[in-house]
């Protein structure tokens, strides 16, 4: 394979195809058996590494800001520079040369813009201000994971190696970083079992199969169709080729010994030279998640109505409001802490609710898979844990058959839980789910610990589903697949119910950002086999006392234009100040200019986002 300068690639195979492996190699950190792995001179790498480590005592800001050394280093200088000016050293023109050059590399290599920048993208990886002064040693895994990729994406390296970079975040921060990378002018690779994300960020796909790398142009999806019309033409090229070598092996046994003998010799020189063309490989097997049979539940299975979770000292989310019905699913949304969870332990009576009401239909069933796979015991063997959900009068031997369909085959059913990798656990839960029948799915991050291919199987067997599911899920893909209703919490209390899938969803977010939505939420028809997806979905807004609404700007555009003028002006103003050698020796004088800067620069960039926000409002009306 070969990356190229400024691509943007994704790196596919199923789980031990090697992705991590080729990382290593790339990394310099693995060498290869055979062959070479060749580098530009000069080449920065950039590896997004599993377990990030930062200087001891350093807070969130001050780690992402380490990004910028060398740019630290030179305002570090300029500072004792100015001490030097100050105390009117006996070589202050040299003093006020090097001064003067730190100056212009500083601003030449955005010195004036790397903090607003660093700031940028932790708020955009979801650390909000508060969180900025947090010492490194006492965030989580999840946490320092996040803020090793803002130290990362800030570093700007020639090439990036993000081994599944959104594993720690919510759906707000994958947006987020994928509208970074659609703009990252470098090249980089992505490993990553989010298709939504690999659609979003690649322009390449690159898979590993046997052993193999084969590329295909465009993103995951793209990748796909290519990938089964390049199957097709090989299967075809290869009946063609076996039909050809029957042929001519028939040819050769009916005339090696008589008057054709040396054609006979001659095509099987030929035969001896072919160059075969290999049978298509068929995918390995993923796992059988096909549910089992299950009880008819009621017609309405579960009924929320002005419900509101959290804990007595923190209210999470409230005025929640939904139905939700026999076969339908309820994909639910939102930033880490937005009481997803909450939610559903509040619905399955695990916590109580603050306020409203939660109502089960008849003949209801319910099966829950926890995130943290905390239902499984890691003293117990495999085959003994799915033993806790079986009927007493079940064989082992059933119980094997069974485990075979999530690849857990021959001794592997006698493995320890604790053993198992996170992946293994993932399967061996929901194995235990699907034996037990239940006919409502209570799904929380399901495909956190699973393959493409492996949730591509969960995908099927849920959409052949017969009862009903309700899932927590970052995985916009598999909500899409699955889904037929969203529910969005925010963070901040703002709850909002969708009769439609993900997608679906966000394009009607992205509407309401540029034009808010006056049509009023149609409710769902009440018959049984109606579904959100066959009517015109419409949005069902819960904004918890106004958070939701925006104001309106009174400003108009032509006032914000002048406020532009009048800070560039300012800008290029202080900024011929800052090169006049006056003004260098005078270190209070250089110090108030370097402040007045950056407060300009900020307020500029508020200017233009503003201004932005009001064309497209005035644009849209």
């Amino acid at each position: 394979m070969q990356i190229n300068p400024g691509e943007h690639v994704g790196l596919v195979g199923r789980n031990g195809a090697g992705k991590t492996t080729v990382f290593r190699l790339i990394s310099d950190e693995e060498t290869p058996d055979s062959g070479d792995v060749v580098r530009a001179r000069g080449l920065r790498l950039g590896l997004l590494a599993q377990h990030v480590h930062f200087e001891a005592g350093s807070t969130v800001h001050e780690s992402a800001l380490a990004a910028f050394g060398h740019l630290q280093q030179i305002e570090h200088e300029m500072h004792e520079l100015e001490h030097r000016m100050a105390e009117a050293s006996d070589d202050l023109d040299v003093v006020l040369e090097r001064y003067s050059e730190l100056q212009h590399q500083f601003e030449r290599e955005g010195g004036f813009e790397y903090t607003a920048k660093a700031e940028s993208i932790l708020q955009g990886l979801g650390f909000e201000r508060e969180s900025w002064n947090l010492e490194t040693e006492k965030l989580s895994g999840g946490q320092q994971n996040r803020l090793g990729l803002a130290r990362l994406l800030l570093a700007e390296p020639d090439v990036l190696l993000l081994d599944e970079p959104t594993n720690h975040l919510d759906v707000n921060s994958v947006e987020w970083l994928e509208e970074f990378l659609n703009t990252y002018n470098s090249a980089y690779v992505i490993i990553s079992h989010d298709r939504y994300f690999l659609d979003r960020a690649c322009r390449r796909i690159i898979e590993l199969e046997s052993g193999r790398a084969s590329s295909y142009t465009g993103n995951y999806s793209a990748y796909l169709v290519e990938r089964e019309v390049r199957r097709e033409a090989q299967q075809r090229a290869y009946d063609n080729q076996q039909h050809l070598i029957s042929k001519t092996e028939d040819f050769i046994r009916r005339n090696l010994a008589g008057q054709k003998t040396k054609q006979a010799k001659s095509r099987r020189k030929m035969l001896e030279k072919l160059e075969r063309v290999e049978s298509v490989r068929h995918d390995q097997s993923s796992g059988d998640f096909r549910l089992q049979s299950i009880e008819r539940a009621g017609t309405q299975v579960l009924t929320v109505k002005d419900a509101t979770v959290g804990y007595p000292n923190k209210i999470l989310a409230s005025d929640i409001t939904f139905t939700l019905r026999r076969g339908e699913c309820l994909g639910i949304i939102g930033p880490n802490g937005s009481g997803k969870t909450t939610f559903v332990k509040s619905v399955l009576g695990k916590l109580q609710l603050l306020a409203g009401e939660i109502s089960w239909g008849t003949k209801v069933q319910i099966g829950y898979y926890a995130q943290q796979l905390d239902d499984l015991d890691d003293r117990n063997e495999i085959i003994m844990e799915l033993r806790r959900v079986a009927p007493s009068t079940v064989t082992a031997g059933e119980l094997r058959s069974f485990l075979a369909k999530f690849l857990f085959t021959g001794d592997d059913v006698y493995k320890h839980v604790r053993d198992l990798s996170g992946g293994e656990k993932g399967r061996l839960a929901l194995a235990k789910l699907i034996y037990s029948r239940v006919n409502v799915l209570v799904l929380d991050e399901p495909t956190n610990h699973l393959d493409i291919p492996s949730r591509e199987a969960l995908e099927e067997a849920l959409d052949a589903f017969q009862g009903t599911i309700i899932t927590i899920s970052h995985d916009r893909y598999f909500l899409d697949r699955v889904a037929t209703q969203i529910l969005a919490l925010d963070g901040a209390g703002a709850a909002e119910h969708y009769d439609g899938d993900y997608t679906e969803y966000h394009d009607w977010k992205a509407a309401q950002k540029r034009a808010p939505v006056q049509e009023q939420p149609v409710p769902a028809e009440s018959g049984e086999s109606a579904k959100p997806r066959e009517t015109i979905a419409r949005p069902k807004t819960k904004a918890i006392g106004g958070k939701g609404a925006k104001k309106k700007n009174a400003r108009d555009s032509q006032s914000i234009e002048t406020e532009i003028a009048e800070a560039e002006k300012r800008l290029a103003e202080i900024s011929e100040q800052l090169g006049q050698p006056e003004v260098a020796r005078d270190s209070k004088r250089l110090k108030a200019l370097n402040a007045e800067y950056k407060n300009t620069d900020a307020r500029l960039r508020q200017l233009y986002e503003e201004w932005e926000q009001v064309s497209a409002e005035t644009a849209s009306a």
